[in-house]
C-alpha cells in the first residue's frame, strides 16, 4: 500500500472565521502565488465572488469544495484550497475594515492569523493590510487605497500574491460596497466549505494532490479532466452525441491508449495529455481572440511557462470542439497513417524534435530553457500547429504536406540576427506567438498546394514576416514557372546559414523578380559557394577572414565597419573579423554592408579563398597593417587570440586584441 493508500484524514464543516479561531492559517513556501488574482483567471474570480454574493445578497447557504492540508502546532498549512481562503480573507478584511471591525483588537488579532509564506513581502503585506487602516468610499480603489497608504511599499507590487490581492478586492470592492452589515452575514453559516485535516503527512515539494467530493485522491490532470467533464455537461456540449465519442469516454480509452504506447513517464502519461491541451488551448486563444490582448498574452505566457495551469474554462465550446478535433487527429495519425514515418527530410535546425513533431510537444525536455523543461518551445508549437491544420483540413499528400511544412519552417525559423551574432528566435514572446500563429492559420487555407497559393492569393490580413512571405511568393513563382526550380531553390533554403531565407542569393545573382530572367546556373553556382564555404557553425576560418579583408566596396576595403566599439587605452576604433559565424547572417541582410559579400561570394564561384589571397594586390593608399593581415595567415593562426582588431585613428597600424575588453596595452599584438 502507498503512502496514498496510508493517508487518514478527518473532516468537519466550518466557516473562515471559525477556521481561524481554531487555527493560524500559513500559506506555505511551496505553494504557488495567489494565482485566483491573476489578468487571466478573471473568469475564475468572478464566478467565484459572484458566487458569495448571490449567497450574501440572497441569504442561499453556499457549501464550498474540500479545504484540507496538515496542521502542525495549531497551524493549519493548506495543501489545497489556498486560493478560495486567500479569496475568503479578502472578502472578510473589507467587511471588517468598511464597518469599522478592526477597531477591536480581538477581531484584528483573529485576521492576523492568516499569512502567506511563500514570500517575505506577501507575509508583510497580509500584516500591514490587517494593522493598518484605510477608508473605503463609494466609486474609489480600494487598491489604489492601500497603494497610496504610506504603510505600502512600492516595491510589494513587483510580489505576483499581492499584485492579485490587489486586483481582487477591487472586485469585492464594486460587488459588496452596498450590502449592509456585511461582516455579520459573513459571521453566519451563510458560506461554509468542508475542512479536512490530513494525518500522517508531511508537506513535501513533490506532492501536491487533489480530492473530490468522494474523498479520492486526484492527479492536477484528472482534476482538469473532471472539472472539463462538469462543464461539458453544465454547457449542454455534448447533448445530442453517441456516448462513444463522448470526450469522456475517448480520453479514457482511444485517446489514451495511444498516448500510453508513447509518451508515458513513470506509468503516466498526465504530463504528455497536459502539455497536449495546454498547446491547443494557446492556439485556441491566438486563432478566435475572444480575450482582450493583455489577457490573452498573459493566458499564452502562463501556459507556456507552466502547462499544467491550463482549465477548463479557457475552452468554449468552439474551443471545445476544437480540441477533441486535434485528440481524433493524431489517434488516426498515429495508430492507422503511419505517423512516426512522416519525419519532415529537411532540417528545422534548433527547433527540430528527437522524435515527432507530437513528440516534441508533450513529451520532450525543452533543450533551450531550464525554467520550461516540460514546454516546447513557442517554435515548435508554431510548427505542431501547422502539422495538425494540414492533416485537418486536407487528404495526406507527402510532397504537399513537405511543401507546405517548408514554407512555415522558412516563416519561423528568421531570426532578429544582431551584430554580434547572437540569434534569438522571431517567435519568442506571446505576441509573436499571436501573430504567426494568425499568419499560419490564413496561409494554412492553401496549404494542400502552398506555392500555388502563394503565387495567386494577392493579399493576406496578416501583418506578420511580411519580406519572408514577399520572398515566398518568389519562390513560388519560380517553382510553378518551372518545376526543376524546386530542387535548386529547396538546396539553398536548407543551407545552415540561410536557414530558408535566400533573398540575399537572389541579390547576388541580380533577380529582378521575372521567372523569365531567372539565371539557374548562376543560382546554382551561388548555392554550391554557401555549400562548400558557409554550411556549418564551424566553417568561418581565417582564410575567409583574410580573403574578404582583400574585398572592396566604392574603393574601400573595411567590411569590418559593420560593428564598432572604441579601446580608449589605445586610442583606437575596435572591430571583428566575423568572430562568430552568425554575424555573417547578420551582415548579409544588412543593406549597408551586404555589396562586400556578394563580390566575395561571386569571386568564390571561381577561386577558392587562398587563391583569392594570393592574386590580390594592394592599392598604392593599402595599409601595410592590412595587407600584413591578408598575405601573412600567421598572424591570425597563429599570434591573435581573439577575431577583434583596433584600429589607430589614422589607419596607420592595428592591433589584434588578446580580449574583448583589454585593460592595457600590454599583451596586444601590434601590426604596422
Amino acid at each position: 500500500m502507498n503512502k496514498m493508500e496510508d493517508l487518514k484524514y478527518s473532516g468537519k464543516t466550518l466557516n473562515f472565521i471559525k477556521l481561524l479561531e481554531s487555527y493560524s492559517v500559513e500559506v506555505p513556501i511551496i505553494q504557488r502565488d495567489y494565482a485566483q488574482g491573476r489578468l487571466d483567471q478573471k473568469e475564475i474570480r468572478d464566478n467565484f465572488l459572484d458566487a458569495l454574493y448571490g449567497c450574501v445578497s440572497n441569504n442561499e447557504p453556499i457549501k464550498l469544495d474540500f479545504i484540507y492540508g496538515s496542521v502542525v502546532d495549531s497551524q493549519f498549512q493548506p495543501l489545497d484550497g489556498q486560493q478560495r481562503l486567500t479569496t475568503l480573507f479578502l472578502l472578510y478584511w473589507y467587511a471588517a475594515t468598511k464597518e469599522n471591525k478592526l477597531l477591536n483588537q480581538s477581531t484584528k488579532d483573529l485576521l492576523k492569523k492568516f499569512t502567506y509564506e511563500t514570500r517575505i513581502s506577501s507575509r508583510e503585506f497580509c500584516h500591514e493590510l490587517v494593522d493598518k487602516s484605510i477608508l473605503i468610499e463609494s466609486g474609489i480603489s480600494v487598491k489604489q487605497s492601500i497603494v497610496d497608504s504610506n504603510w505600502f511599499f512600492l516595491s510589494w507590487i513587483k510580489d505576483p500574491t499581492i499584485e492579485g490581492m490587489l486586483r481582487t478586492v477591487d472586485d469585492i470592492h464594486k460587488r459588496f460596497y452596498n450590502i449592509e452589515n456585511l461582516w455579520n452575514e459573513l459571521n453566519s453559516s451563510l458560506i461554509e466549505f468542508y475542512f479536512v485535516e490530513l494525518k500522517d503527512m508531511g508537506l513535501t515539494d513533490d506532492l501536491y494532490i487533489k480530492m473530490n467530493a468522494r474523498g479520492k485522491l486526484l492527479t492536477p490532470f484528472e482534476n482538469f479532466k473532471a472539472g472539463l467533464e462538469k462543464r461539458i455537461i453544465d454547457e449542454n456540449w455534448e447533448d445530442n452525441i453517441d456516448l462513444n465519442k463522448s470526450f469522456g469516454v475517448k480520453i479514457d480509452t482511444d485517446w489514451t491508449d495511444f498516448f500510453w504506447d508513447s509518451f508515458r513517464i513513470n506509468d503516466s502519461v498526465d504530463s504528455a495529455l497536459t502539455r497536449f491541451i495546454a498547446t491547443v488551448s494557446m492556439i485556441i486563444q491566438s486563432v478566435e481572440r475572444e480575450l482582450p490582448t493583455e489577457e490573452r498574452h498573459e493566458l499564452i505566457r502562463n501556459l507556456q511557462e507552466e502547462p499544467s495551469l491550463v482549465r477548463p474554462l479557457h475552452f468554449n465550446n468552439k474551443g471545445f470542439s476544437l480540441l477533441k478535433r486535434y485528440f481524433d487527429t493524431y489517434h488516426l495519425q498515429v495508430v492507422l497513417h503511419d505517423y512516426e514515418n512522416k519525419r519532415l527530410p529537411f532540417p528545422l535546425w534548433r527547433h527540430s524534435p528527437k522524435g515527432s513533431i507530437l513528440s516534441m510537444i508533450v513529451f520532450e525536455d525543452n533543450a533551450y530553457s531550464k525554467e520550461q523543461k516540460n514546454s516546447s518551445t513557442y517554435t515548435q508549437k508554431v510548427l505542431f500547429f501547422a502539422q495538425a491544420q494540414y492533416f485537418i483540413l486536407n487528404e495526406y499528400n507527402e510532397e504537399r504536406y513537405y511543401d507546405w511544412m517548408r514554407v512555415v519552417r522558412n516563416i519561423v525559423s528568421r531570426g532578429d540576427v544582431e551584430k554580434t551574432g547572437d540569434r534569438p528566435d522571431i517567435v519568442r514572446s506571446p505576441s509573436a506567438f499571436d501573430g504567426v500563429i494568425n499568419l499560419i492559420n490564413e496561409l494554412s487555407q492553401g496549404s494542400h498546394n502552398i506555392y500555388e497559393f502563394l503565387e495567386k492569393s494577392t493579399s493576406l490580413k496578416s501583418q506578420f514576416a511580411r519580406d519572408q512571405i514577399s520572398e515566398e511568393r518568389q519562390k513560388a513563382r519560380l517553382i510553378n514557372y518551372d518545376n526543376n526550380y524546386r530542387e535548386l531553390i529547396f538546396k539553398a533554403e536548407d543551407n545552415e546559414l540561410l536557414r530558408g531565407k535566400i533573398s540575399f542569393v537572389f541579390y547576388c545573382l541580380g533577380y529582378n523578380d521575372s521567372v523569365y530572367g531567372f539565371d539557374s546556373h548562376l543560382f546554382e553556382k551561388i548555392t554550391n559557394v554557401f555549400s562548400t564555404y558557409f554550411s556549418s557553425e564551424d566553417s568561418l576560418d581565417n582564410d575567409i577572414r583574410r580573403a574578404i579583408l582583400t574585398i572592396d566596396v566604392k574603393g574601400k576595403y573595411e567590411f569590418y565597419t559593420y560593428w564598432w566599439s572604441y579601446w580608449h587605452i589605445g586610442n583606437a576604433n575596435k572591430r571583428r573579423l566575423f568572430d562568430k559565424f552568425r554575424e555573417i547572417e547578420y551582415f548579409i541582410n544588412n543593406f549597408e554592408h551586404r555589396d562586400y559579400f556578394k563580390k566575395f561570394v561571386l569571386k568564390l564561384i571561381d577561386k577558392n579563398p587562398l587563391e583569392i589571397i594570393d592574386e590580390f594586390v594592394p592599392p598604392l593608399n593599402f595599409p601595410n597593417w592590412k595587407n600584413r593581415l591578408i598575405k601573412d595567415s600567421s598572424l591570425l593562426d597563429d599570434q591573435a587570440r581573439t577575431n577583434l582588431i583596433a584600429i589607430s585613428e589614422d589607419d596607420s597600424y592595428c592591433y589584434l586584441l588578446k580580449s574583448s575588453r583589454p585593460r592595457e596595452k600590454e599583451g596586444n599584438i601590434l601590426i604596422e
